[in-house]
């Protein structure tokens, strides 16, 4: 029987009650302040009543989600000149005023002493009953929880977006306001008109946001905050429908927060990042975790001149000069996206131009397959997600292989990124359009994070966070890694799980499609990779995933476990997952219903049944395979360590040519080991052994092989680091050369070791753990002194994972 875990230290508790009332849309106007570490302001949410408590009459009123019969479409906006009336009033240039400046004067109400912690109880609700707890919102108060920490809340008010000049067309009624209708009830009307606005409208929906967020506050709300959730209510409201629709918190992050890191680049200049940790945004502004709080966004950033500002955002923002000194940056997303993927960078960055656009675009005919007739036909048929402005709706859109993309890394890494992620990016981008069709975004850029970074890459809408591990020994990496991001655009963004413990659906196809996208023989790796799989399930709800309590809240099974960033069993087991099925019903066959189902539930959160479903149905020719859900999911899904099936198909890629060559490779070296020992004082004749050229993939595989041999001498490994210029490789491969190094004590390669803790952080966590398992005191100390100098800077749950190995 599985043991009781402590949400506090294991499951991530995701609090917020979005069955009750659930947020479409945020508004954020923020000052960062880099030198204090510190970003403050305010955050205003437009809420709509929770599809378990809306009641008949509002549903009648259309809802927060499109008609099934209704199509996306991207229209010409009306213009919007919508004035503010009141005290707080603002112009149609908003980015350019500071109109809803922070609350200095508020006390603040944090706690100094635990780390994941809100503050004190504020504004007047004792005893305020945990979320954890959450009563039945018609009983006796309603209380709205948001997922919150390490935040210290300053206010929250209501928003009197009554007061905004115009508004009141939008309910499309000028009497509205008489007698029968209570204030409280036409603001809430408002907002809701405001939220169903139809797609072609955006621009103008856009518009009234960011008025109505700048509008006068018409009282406070009683708050309080516990250690994940902040609580708001109202006094006298009893029913999500009643409570405020607009609301404004103004808030100030701490130094501590998880949400986002504070460093340096790697040429010494500080900046800030989103680390899309554990915890996901819920320390750097309160929001809605659970998936199934789609929402879009605008943002409003001021900062330092000497800063760039880049963030997940459709448009590529220009700044805007305030006063001297300060640059104001302005982004906006109309693509309702859960708010964990909400993602800001802020530094010195530099903008790399790419060259004169030239038509050597690579391509591969292997994996590259033409649109169908019945490709085009999909794109015929009606959305199913919410509306907003669709590209898969928009015929230039979907003719457009590459979209417009830009590169920032700090000046130090000029050289690489122009010879590598600068030239990559449209063959990469080329390729995965070839693969799946349309484009979910409209741009995207590429920030090479300074070295802190815990991974190789990280997705965001319209941004990719990529390590500076990738760039070193070549493109085989850089272009991989590259590609296993761009296809998050459609699985893990796009397409998202709507139970955040099926990652398998974002990094098992991430993993399969970096495959496709890239072209290469990857296989090599991936088949030798599987006897590294992690015993886990898939699915650790079982039955019961997607599932939530009454009031929405609910957990992510071990979420914040330290460790599990570095488990790599949702890429690898749903690699081999995807590539099992495609082997079994044929490639052709597979990439055309992967096309179809991306077309189909783009938008959309989905589960592994989703996708199976639609498989096998789509594809009548697999019946004879036996392949049926129960089966996938009893063999591959709910079932820990190696599947059967992958295990019986093992055997056969041993027969894989470039296999069979590193296996020579692997006999030339022991045999070459063997002959240094015997002859330990005489030199080997460099004619004697003849080796050969190895790719990248082969070489991890070589040094993994060579990895099993109990002795290696230093003058064999001396050897093998000249023959295969193994500092000179990608990190990859130089990841493997440094393990040889620390298991068989070659003190000339530490160097090597040290080297790669410091630069390439992202994948030199376990190699602690391998310095202090040998009880070796020259490399117990090469493991304090790098983790010394690196833990002020490290990521929180790497510097942990580390300190577990050395403590």
């Amino acid at each position: 029987m599985e043991k009781q875990l402590d949400p506090m230290k294991d499951d991530l508790p995701l609090m917020a009650n979005t069955s009750h009332m659930l947020v479409k849309h945020y508004t954020l106007d923020l000052d960062v302040d880099i030198e204090s570490q510190s970003i403050e302001g305010s955050i205003v949410f437009f809420l709509e009543t929770g599809s378990r408590y809306r009641n008949s009459s509002s549903a009648d009123e259309g809802g927060c989600h499109s008609r099934p019969d209704e199509t996306c479409k991207m229209g010409a906006p009306e213009p919007c000149h919508v004035p503010v009336t009141g005290p707080s009033a603002c112009s149609s240039e908003a980015e350019d005023n500071d109109c809803a400046a922070s609350d200095k004067g508020e006390k603040d109400t944090s706690d100094k002493n635990g780390n994941h912690s809100n503050g004190e109880q504020a504004s007047g609700i004792p005893g305020l009953k945990s979320c954890c707890d959450m009563e039945d919102p018609g009983s006796t108060g309603f209380m709205l929880v948001l997922d919150c920490c390490d935040l210290s809340v300053l206010k929250v008010e209501e928003v009197d977006v009554a007061a905004v000049a115009d508004a009141e067309k939008l309910t499309g009624s000028a009497k509205v306001r008489d007698a029968s209708e209570e204030l409280g009830d036409l603001r809430n009307r408002i907002v809701h008109e405001l939220v169903t606005l139809p797609a072609h409208r955006w621009e103008e929906q856009l518009c009234y946001y960011r008025c109505c967020s700048q509008a006068p506050a018409c009282g406070d709300l009683a708050f309080a905050t516990g250690p994940w959730s902040l609580e708001i209510r109202k006094p006298g409201i009893h029913a999500p429908k009643d409570f405020p629709h607009a609301i404004r918190i103004r808030y100030r992050t701490k130094a501590e927060g998880r949400s986002v890191t504070w460093t340096t680049d790697q040429s010494g200049r500080p900046c800030v990042y989103t680390m899309g940790s554990p915890i996901n945004n819920r320390a750097l502004f309160p929001c809605q975790e659970p998936p199934i709080a789609l929402s879009t966004w605008q943002a409003t950033v001021r900062t330092d001149a000497q800063f760039v500002v880049l963030m997940s955002g459709e448009n590529s923002a220009e700044p805007v000069p305030l006063q001297e000194g300060v640059l104001s940056w302005y982004y906006y997303v109309t693509m309702p996206m859960p708010a964990s993927t909400f993602t800001i960078a802020i530094g010195c960055w530099q903008e790399f131009k790419q060259q004169p656009f030239t038509t050597n675009v690579w391509t591969n005919s292997d994996f590259s397959l033409p649109f169908s007739k019945a490709d085009y036909r999909w794109h015929e048929e009606r959305c199913g997600h919410v509306e907003y402005p669709c590209r898969f709706q928009n015929p230039d859109m979907r003719l457009q292989s590459v979209i417009p993309y830009r590169v920032f890394a700090p000046w130090c890494l000029m050289e690489s990124c122009k010879d590598l992620a600068l030239w990559l990016l449209p063959q990469c981008l080329s390729a995965a359009y070839t693969t799946l069709g349309t484009h979910p975004f409209s741009r995207l850029d590429v920030l090479i994070v300074p070295s802190n970074f815990s991974s190789l890459g990280m997705a965001s809408p319209h941004i990719i966070f990529l390590s500076q591990s990738v760039l070193p020994g070549g493109p085989h990496l850089c272009g991989a890694r590259l590609c296993h991001e761009i296809a998050h655009a459609w699985f893990g963004l796009a397409i998202g799980a709507r139970d955040w413990t099926e990652e398998w659906i974002s990094e098992g196809f991430a993993t399969y499609l970096e495959d496709i996208f890239w072209a290469r023989a990857q296989q090599v790796r991936r088949q030798y990779l599987t006897s590294l799989l992690i015993c886990n399930y898939f699915r650790p709800h079982r039955e019961n995933t997607g599932e939530v309590s009454e009031s929405g809240a609910s957990v992510v099974k071990h979420g914040l476990k330290a460790e599990k960033i570095f488990m790599q069993v949702h890429y690898l087991k749903g690699y081999f997952l995807l590539r099992f099925l495609a082997r079994t019903i044929g490639e052709a066959s597979y990439l055309t219903s992967l096309r179809k189902f991306v077309h189909k539930f783009h938008g959309q959160l989905v589960l592994s049944q989703d996708f199976l479903c639609m498989l096998l149905e789509d594809i009548p020719e697999q019946k004879g395979s036996g392949l049926t859900i129960e089966s996938i999911f009893q063999n591959w899904l709910d079932t820990s360590g190696i599947p059967k099936p992958l295990l019986e198909e093992g055997e056969t890629w041993k027969e894989c040519q470039l296999v069979q060559q590193v296996s020579g490779e692997v006999t030339k070296w022991i045999q070459t080991n063997q002959k240094i020992r015997k002859r330990s004082k005489k030199k080997i004749k460099q004619d004697e052994v003849i080796f050969q050229k190895l790719l990248p993939d082969q070489l991890v595989l070589l040094l993994e092989s060579l990895l099993e041999e109990k002795t290696l001498c230093a003058r064999t490994l001396q050897c093998l680091e000249k023959t295969y210029k193994l500092r000179e490789q990608d990190a990859e491969v130089r990841h493997r050369w440094c393990e040889l190094v620390v298991k068989h004590k070659y003190v000339h390669g530490y160097g090597d070791v040290e080297k790669f803790l410091r630069e390439d952080q992202a994948m030199g966590v376990y190699l602690y753990g391998e310095l202090m398992v040998n009880e070796d005191a020259k490399q117990q100390e090469l493991a304090h002194k790098c983790f010394a100098a690196a833990r002020e800077h490290m990521d929180v749950s790497s510097a942990k994972v580390v300190a577990e190995m050395l403590f």
